[in-house]
């Protein structure tokens, strides 16, 4: 299999490069911490398209459990089947739907499965998929049934930093943090964004999105996709490349609290 070498889409470190090969090597799980906005989530997407293997997303929520990524007993459709006289009740297997997890398992080419803020789930989801996770395979009781995953998949899982995960599950993964990127290859990210643009605005937009970066007292600092945002205002409003440090013209795409915002306006006077 070749190396990940990041896309023309997607800019990362050698570090993370690195990260992503030994991951693959060792057939272990990736994660991804880092603060919004540094390409945690696109990474999946930019490993599927490098190694042109199908991309798998589990959205994990609050209410997110384990078993739902092997698969779900539609009980309630056998209930209205069987009310009905419909054919093929006894059929469980009818009523076996895979999760996301048993998908990359059932496929028959590799996938890349990307398991997305793993910590926005309950403390006990990550331990419980630990068996899953190091064996690649879950029993189904309903249907005496163990399904083995054909390919391993490449599973790269992020997570927030929200809540502290369990030693037992880091212990089974490969570890990065996206270290958010600097002036010099932000602007690398900008030229994937916009092909381009005005040199002059670039640069002064960058030393002002790092300068707000910086302020002191910020409950959210403005992340990368905060800046592309900006920039595409700052270019459909005709700002002055000039004006753009001094004034910090359309402030509100760059800061979405009022807290910030008045921080903003203190350290202007």
């Amino acid at each position: 299999m070749k190396a990940f070498t990041g896309t023309s889409q997607y800019v990362a470190s050698s570090e993370l490069m690195t990260a992503v090969n030994i991951a693959v090597t060792l057939q272990k799980p990736l994660l991804i911490k880092g603060e919004p906005g540094t390409g945690k989530t696109m990474l999946a997407q930019a490993v599927s398209d490098a190694l042109g293997k199908q991309l798998i997303i589990w959205n994990v929520k609050s209410t997110t459990k384990a078993q739902d990524g092997l698969y779900v007993y539609d009980v309630v459709q056998r209930l209205y089947d069987s009310q009905f006289g419909n054919e093929g009740v006894d059929n469980i297997a009818k009523y076996i739907k895979l999760g996301k997890l048993g998908e990359a398992f059932r496929s028959e080419e590799q996938v890349v499965l990307l398991i997305d803020e793993i910590d926005k789930a309950d403390l006990e989801f990550p331990n419980d998929l630990l068996w899953e996770l190091d064996q690649m395979e879950f029993y189904i009781p309903e249907t005496r049934e163990t399904v083995r995953a054909k390919q391993r998949p490449i599973v790269i899982i992020t997570s927030n930093a929200e809540k502290e995960l369990p030693d037992a599950f880091l212990r089974r993964c490969v570890f990065h943090y996206i270290e958010f990127p600097n002036q010099e290859q932000m602007e690398q990210i900008v030229r994937v964004h916009f092909g381009e643009l005005d040199k002059k605005l670039v640069q002064q937009a960058l030393t002002a999105f790092y300068w707000v970066r910086e302020l002191r007292g910020l409950e959210k600092k403005p992340s990368t996709s905060e800046l592309v945002d900006w920039l595409r205002a700052l270019v459909a409003g005709g700002v002055d490349p000039d004006c753009i440090k001094r004034d910090i013209p359309f402030a509100g795409v760059l800061l979405k609290k009022d807290k910030d915002l008045r921080t903003l306006a203190q350290n202007k006077r």
